[in-house]
């Protein structure tokens, strides 16, 4: 015998279940009747809802169903039932489906055919309409990523009797995005994972949008451990990338994102793999009034201070003959682990320090005028370091 309490948790459930459709919605259902102007269309714990029979005819008239046939319907009405229609869902919608669609704030289905002035002409069952184009996306694209597509659209403008159709993808995007930032704000927590797509890149760093229109700062400090100067050259605008959330400000709501550290940080090795008194093979990366920053591989960083190098007689002139991508012989002169900072200094060329076999190598190599400069300050430095 049935249990009364479990008959009625069960109806509560369903109807909470019907309660959740609403106009505009796209659901899946199976034909379990059909009559002389209506199908009805069992949509499981949702109810049974009704259909017109042209609805589901062919071009010649016929009824392309039968009991028992799985169809996908767009809600047309919850008023006193369920009403679909698949001829919207499917982009054969009449006239008058047009006009009650765009009443009704229904989306509609249409292929986008070509780009042309100002925007998109679009096909939606017979009708062209014209979609602008900062209304087919909510980010800027390519004209040509979008033809051929087919895409739901708003119908924003309806005149001459539907002749003049102006549609917009955009207002769909925003409105599902709204509903999904809430569900996504929950899962952006300190040291998750997430994937994103860039929306736009700027010298500081690049945004990214994490779904539902939430968007993370990717600053160009957190793109790599070596230090990036053009951010473009990392990440570009519609980049599907993965990215560390570092921070969440519970007050602005602004999210720090990290790229960098899903790779391994090169600072983790220098313990072994340096010591002072070594000479290293460096790269100038750039000059700073207090001294040269020296890239002795990449994501680690030291710096040849300015008291390093020898008199010149004039204050910051030991910079001049300094250029940006020279590499030479440096010295480790210390290493601040906690702090991340070496300390270095250049090596004249010629000297023994300079004959090790990674520098001398490299040496081989050096742009003309490091040797110079080198030798300018040989006496200097050996000064120092005796």
């Amino acid at each position: 015998m049935t249990d009364p309490d479990e008959d009625f948790a069960a109806m509560f459930e369903a109807s909470i279940k019907a309660k959740r459709i609403e106009k505009g919605q796209t659901i899946d259902g199976t034909i379990v009747a059909i009559g002389p102007e209506v199908a009805f269309v069992d949509v499981g714990g949702k109810g049974e809802a009704t259909i017109d029979i042209d609805e589901l005819k062919d071009e010649e008239g016929r009824v392309e169903v039968a009991i028992g046939d799985r169809i996908q319907a767009v809600v047309m009405s919850t008023a006193g039932g369920l009403a679909l229609s698949r001829k919207l869902a499917l982009g054969a919608a009449t006239q008058r489906q047009l006009e009650d669609a765009f009443h009704s704030g229904l989306p509609v289905e249409g292929k986008v055919e070509r780009a042309v002035k100002g925007g998109y002409e679009v096909r939606i069952a017979r009708q062209r309409a014209f979609c602008p184009f900062s209304q087919i996306d909510t980010i800027r694209a390519d004209a040509a990523v979008h033809e051929g597509r087919v895409y739901q659209f708003r119908i924003v403008e309806y005149k001459e009797g539907g002749r003049n159709l102006v549609v917009s993808r955009r207002v769909l995007l925003e409105e599902e995005q709204r509903a999904q930032a809430a569900e996504v704000r929950r899962s952006i927590v300190a040291g998750a994972v997430l994937t994103g797509r860039v929306t736009s890149v700027r010298d500081f760093g690049a945004f990214v949008d994490l779904g539902g229109g939430v968007q993370g700062l990717l600053h160009v400090s957190e793109m790599g451990w070596s230090r990036v100067s053009d951010t473009s050259q990392v990440v570009k605008p519609g980049d599907e990338i993965t990215v560390k959330v570092l921070s969440v400000d519970e007050k602005t709501q602004k999210i720090a994102l990290g790229l960098k550290q899903l790779t391994a940080d090169p600072w983790a090795g220098v313990r072994a793999a340096y010591e002072v008194g070594q000479v290293r093979t460096g790269r100038v990366t750039r000059i700073a009034e207090f001294g040269a920053f020296v890239e002795l591989e990449p994501g680690v960083e030291a710096l040849a201070h300015a008291s390093t190098f020898g008199e010149t007689g004039r204050p910051g002139k030991w910079s001049a003959e300094l250029t940006p991508g020279m590499t030479g012989a440096f010295e480790i002169l210390s290493i601040d682990l906690d702090k991340k900072r070496i300390g270095v200094s250049l090596v004249p060329e010629g000297s023994a320090r300079a004959g090790g076999a990674d520098a001398a190598e490299h040496e081989a190599d050096a742009p003309k005028g490091f040797g110079s400069l080198a030798e300018k300050f040989r006496s200097a430095l050996d000064r120092r370091q005796k």
